[in-house]
């Protein structure tokens, strides 16, 4: 059909089917034909000369030829060459012809085993790019928090959930902890939002907070604009006097709930919620050594829930990090330094 009688053809519908038949169009570019490219996106990146160097990050290079099939570039500050591929999440993959298939899969949530039987792979080869893609997207739309900031921690049970026992009863799942109130077992989680949207989940700390996780946390990213609201912990007292932060501390012991009719955390508290809703309800509880890596999917999906192409959004957002492949090799190290705090 030629241009002009498709035109005729969608001028003559009603304005319904019209609207019925964008929104078809546009689910297209979501499923089946339209998945997103994620090779073509990062060399497309790297073509237009917005990519940078994958080893010393500077932004001046050149093509360089080809390496078995994959683009070739070299710096012109280190003078170092590098591939398409190089330091992104995408590095080492033997099986790249389903890159595409396999990340429509898994922002659809499912499960391991049904991507496993979806595109014929090894199930701990579903459970490895899972983890290569998240390592992508935890620097990913991390800008200043300005404004009223609220934030607040929240707890997860201490979980080695896929190992094998070794010398200790397992743990059902949800389970409680073996000693009263906030103790080693707990992991300390900060989430931080502000009202324009801006969000941060971090693994912080076993146990109670100290000033130090907070700082570790969100400290680079307030200003002297930040107006900060916590709850009344001792922690965020100091964290704030030594920033030289406004602050609001809300006293739940006298049930207080806003201050000024401005002031409050009810908004981190609801996203508390949703997140231990959606881990685990979704995944039944995930490990402590990969909750980082879930807190970052779940800030994309808090950040990306508007978009109306989601797939390609988060595609092109993985695409762009090439400090992706280190982070993911860094995953025990990191989770040795939160066990390290279990004192």
């Amino acid at each position: 059909m030629e241009k002009e009688a498709i035109k005729l053809y969608f001028t003559g519908l009603s304005a319904n089917e019209r609207q019925a038949l964008i929104e078809e169009l546009q689910q297209l570019d979501e499923t089946g034909k339209g998945i997103p490219r994620c090779q073509e996106l990062r060399r497309s990146i790297l073509d237009n000369k917005q990519g940078c160097c994958a080893h010393c990050g500077h932004t001046k290079y050149v093509k360089f030829g080809k390496d078995k099939g994959a683009h070739r570039y070299k710096c012109k500050s280190c003078k170092r060459s590098f591939t398409e591929y190089s330091g992104t999440w995408m590095a080492g993959l033997h099986q790249k012809d389903k890159i595409d298939a396999y990340l429509q899969l898994m922002l659809e949530e499912k499960t391991l085993d049904k991507i496993k039987e979806t595109l014929s792979i090894n199930k701990k080869t579903a459970f490895d790019w899972r983890h290569k893609i998240l390592s992508s997207v935890e620097e990913s739309e991390k800008g200043e928090f300005t404004g009223i900031t609220e934030s607040d921690e929240t707890f997860f049970l201490h979980s080695e959930k896929g190992k094998t026992k070794q010398g200790r009863k397992p743990r059902k799942r949800g389970g409680t902890s073996s000693k009263k109130g906030v103790n080693s077992e707990h992991i300390a989680v900060i989430v931080t939002l502000d009202r324009k949207d801006q969000m941060d989940l971090t693994v912080a700390a076993a146990g109670r907070l100290k000033k130090n996780d907070i700082e570790n946390a969100i400290g680079k990213r307030l200003t002297s604009q930040t107006v900060l609201c916590t709850d009344s912990h001792v922690s965020y007292k100091g964290f704030a006097i030594d920033n030289q932060l406004e602050h609001h501390p809300l006293r739940s012991d006298l049930k207080e709930r806003v201050k000024h009719g401005v002031y409050h955390i009810q908004h981190v508290n609801s996203a508390h919620h949703r997140l231990k809703k959606w881990i685990d309800n979704k995944f039944w509880g995930v490990s402590t050594k990969y909750l980082q890596q879930y807190l970052n999917w779940f800030r994309l999906k808090e950040t990306l829930k508007e978009s109306k192409q989601f797939v390609k959004d988060f595609a092109k957002m993985s695409a762009q990090d090439v400090k992706a492949y280190q982070r993911y090799t860094m995953l025990s190290s990191r989770y040795e330094i939160i066990k390290s705090t279990q004192s």
